[in-house]
């Protein structure tokens, strides 16, 4: 598709999300694409309507299971995200709460880390932007106060805000994303976020065994040079795939995500390293290493996302919870003993 230099031109530069998109983007791949994605869309957005009746509930099943694994239309997507986490029973069972956190006393210091990182939050999403109506900021700000006051281990930790704020952009809905935050940090990802980040840390180095067992000459490839896994992929951890993968491939591993919980993230780590084995194995040095992991993050097998998220469940093969909490535990303690 050409770029179109009339007053269509903005409306091309900017994605559904508000997102500004790149000067290098591919408008004519995108564009096959989506009008095949549509097709499956529209497939899906019948049977989700279906399946909800007009209704505002839903009960786990592997129907629902299997549904979700092929995306939630937009239209439900908040709705699905709020039930399937508990974030909905959770608001329910608090009501006013979050108006309490934002009415009551606040720590300085805190307040001050959240607006030091205001500006930094989406640059390039006209919706973030100060000169936007309403402008997202005032809402993200909210959202994250908030749950650094209610929950005070945590506080507030970077990376945060782009989660917080992709919540937003879905939900359109502060005190839903403020629920869903919480799900996410407070349930789904087990101590990511805490001043010491040794959930995080331990998730890492649980990759690197799974890789060593599903994908070994990479491991191998790592090792002798050296290269951590924290060094390639604690982006992919921290900001659950946000700014490394097109923004509707984010959204529907996180639609897993939330029903399903983290082993999604291993799934696709898993299948973007073994998918790019041979180019990864080409790799001679260290930087080399680095720049790999970073472009096997682009191109159409990332943005043809519902082909993407069938792989995520067939490449790489088994992956059961206990096998994960099994690592975690070993992963865990030999981070512990390292002090």
């Amino acid at each position: 598709m050409e770029r179109r230099e009339d007053g269509r031109d903005w409306a091309y530069r900017v994605d559904p999300y508000g997102f500004e998109r790149p000067e290098d983007f591919d408008y004519a791949s995108y564009e096959a694409f989506f009008s095949r994605y549509l097709v499956v869309l529209t497939r899906r957005a019948i049977k989700w309507s279906k399946l909800l009746k007009g209704k505002n509930s839903i009960q786990k099943s592997l129907k629902v299971k299997r549904y979700i694994r092929k995306g939630i239309p937009n239209e439900h997507r908040a709705l699905i995200w709020m039930i399937v986490s508990g974030a909905q029973t959770n608001m329910e069972q608090n009501p006013g709460y979050y108006h309490r956190l934002l009415e009551g006393e606040k720590n300085d210091k805190l307040v001050e880390a959240i607006k030091t990182d205001m500006n930094r939050t989406f640059p390039d999403n006209v919706k973030f932007r100060k000169t936007a109506d309403p402008c997202l900021q005032h809402t993200l700000y909210n959202v994250l106060v908030a749950y650094g006051h209610h929950n005070k281990a945590v506080g507030y930790c970077q990376g945060m805000n782009f989660i917080a704020g992709y919540l937003i952009l879905i939900t359109k809905n502060e005190e839903e994303s403020f629920w869903l935050l919480d799900a996410l940090i407070g349930r789904i990802l087990p101590d990511y976020y805490s001043p010491a980040m040794l959930g995080l840390k331990t998730d890492q180095e649980v990759l690197g065994e799974l890789v060593k067992m599903k994908v070994p000459a990479v491991a191998e490839l790592m090792e002798r040079h050296g290269v951590m896994w924290t060094l390639v992929v604690s982006r992919w951890f921290i900001c659950l795939f946000i700014d490394i993968l097109p923004v509707e491939t984010v959204l529907r591993i996180w639609d897993c995500l939330f029903y399903e919980g983290s082993k999604i993230i291993f799934r696709v780590a898993l299948t973007l390293i073994k998918q790019h084995q041979a180019f990864i194995l080409e790799a001679t040095n260290f930087p080399d290493i680095c720049d790999k992991f970073k472009e096997i993050t682009k191109g159409t097998f990332v943005t043809e996302c519902h082909t993407f998220m069938q792989k995520i469940f067939t490449d790489p093969g088994s992956l059961s919870m206990a096998t994960i909490n099994k690592l975690r535990e070993t992963c865990r303690e030999k981070l512990l003993s390292q002090g």
